[in-house]
């Protein structure tokens, strides 16, 4: 999306993709509204330089007089997309309205692994896709958050609630910068385990956290790595 989070998410793979010397992506930006999907779907996709060649043959064969011959190519399969990964900045009724065009244009799941935001680990984001599971996103691993989530609940009486994570944190490295070495501390390369697994305070400001990768199903597909540094962080 043409927003300050769809644009934040366009910079953040563009650096990954340059830290991890892998060719750049292609980043694209949309408005609201069907026909601008559609617009951007469709030239994103490729679909009229891959369909185009089979609808010249189709037209020569109804030319022709072979309507047989017509009839499949008709049915056959168009080549894939120039991609095989898309990162998607949607939630809600856009991100169903982009994997329906997706598909349409032959440009989706299987040939194409889709990718999304830790705000896909709720479900009602992403409820009206249809992703079925072909989808995955980065988030905390709840094995690692269920030693917070029992500590709090066994002082509280209950679960925390979402922002606690954060307030935990920052007050933990608080600490860290009073009395375990200031800002040096704080920014120490093996980094430390915060309430949701292991994050760690980067000297230009980022923050880098081990996260797990879930299908949209729910499935873990790789678990966080323990420590910052290991794949996967």
């Amino acid at each position: 999306p043409d927003d300050t989070f769809g644009h934040l998410m366009g910079q953040a793979l563009a650096q990954a993709l340059h830290e991890a010397d892998l060719n750049a992506a292609g980043i694209h930006f949309h408005g609201s509204g069907m026909a601008a999907l559609n617009t951007l779907v469709r030239e994103v996709a490729d679909y009229a330089d891959r369909r185009g060649p089979i609808d010249a043959e189709i037209r020569k064969a109804r030319e022709a007089g072979d309507r047989k011959r017509a009839a499949e190519l008709a049915r056959s399969p168009i080549p894939p997309p120039p991609f095989d990964a898309l990162l998607l900045a949607d939630t809600g009724e856009t991100l169903a309205e982009i994997t329906s065009l997706l598909a349409y244009y032959d440009a989706g799941p299987p040939e194409v692994r889709l990718l999304g935001p830790t705000l896909w680990a709720r479900p009602a984001a992403h409820a009206g896709a249809a992703l079925h599971g072909a989808a995955w996103y980065a988030a905390p691993d709840p094995a690692a958050r269920s030693r917070f989530v029992s500590a709090y609940s066994g002082k509280y009486g209950g679960p925390p609630p979402a922002l606690a994570d954060l307030a935990y944190d920052a007050a933990a490295l608080g600490h860290v910068y009073l009395h375990h070495g200031g800002r040096q501390a704080l920014t120490a390369p093996e980094g430390y385990l915060g309430a949701d697994g292991p994050l760690a305070l980067m000297p230009d400001g980022t923050v880098r956290r081990g996260l797990a990768v879930f299908d949209t199903a729910g499935h873990l597909v790789a678990p966080a790595p323990s420590r910052i540094g290991e794949a996967g962080s």
